[in-house]
């Protein structure tokens, strides 16, 4: 089963994320004038790795965020498994490791277009988050469901999903 909609989001959908397993790089204590650095490095290892066949993804590059996006963060970037990666891989003394998709009940909703369109998209979901109630858990996860190296800037699709606590 795939944790990601075939489909695109409305613009508010509640789900259950399923829990789901991740080949990822873990970085601590970034902030966001680090992250293209950060990206470059970890999707260059992670294409490495799956070249190779260390691993095969199950679904889309995955990016996940636990903290404040806007001070400092620790960040998963990624792709689904089927099966957790049963030791660290290291490529261009970049560490691949086991990590987990957070589980349980989100909100999601999808972009399509430029990347520097994404935070206006969060600001509107946690905006509407909080109309629903919901207190924030602390982690955003962005699912980078089209592959920009060959899909034009203004047609990419991000699916947004942020993990809430009722």
């Amino acid at each position: 089963m795939s944790v990601f909609s075939e489909e695109p989001y409305d613009a508010t959908t509640p789900l259950d994320l399923p829990p789901a397993s991740l080949a990822a790089v873990h970085r601590t204590g970034l902030r966001i004038d680090g992250l293209g650095s950060t990206f470059d490095l970890a999707f260059g290892a992670l294409g490495k790795a799956i070249a190779a066949g260390a691993f095969t993804p199950s679904g889309p590059a995955v990016a996940i965020y636990r903290g404040d996006p806007m001070d400092v963060f620790d960040l998963d970037v990624g792709f689904p498994v089927e099966e957790a990666l049963p030791a660290p891989l290291t490529i261009d003394d970049v560490e691949i490791e086991a990590a987990e998709l957070p589980s349980g009940p989100a909100l999601a909703t999808t972009v399509i277009g430029p990347y520097d369109g994404l935070g206006e998209a969060w600001g509107r979901l946690a905006g509407e988050n909080t109309a629903l109630g919901h207190s924030p858990a602390g982690v955003w996860i962005e699912v980078y469901v089209s592959d920009p190296s060959v899909t034009p800037a203004a047609e990419l699709r991000t699916d947004l999903i942020l993990p809430v606590q009722h």
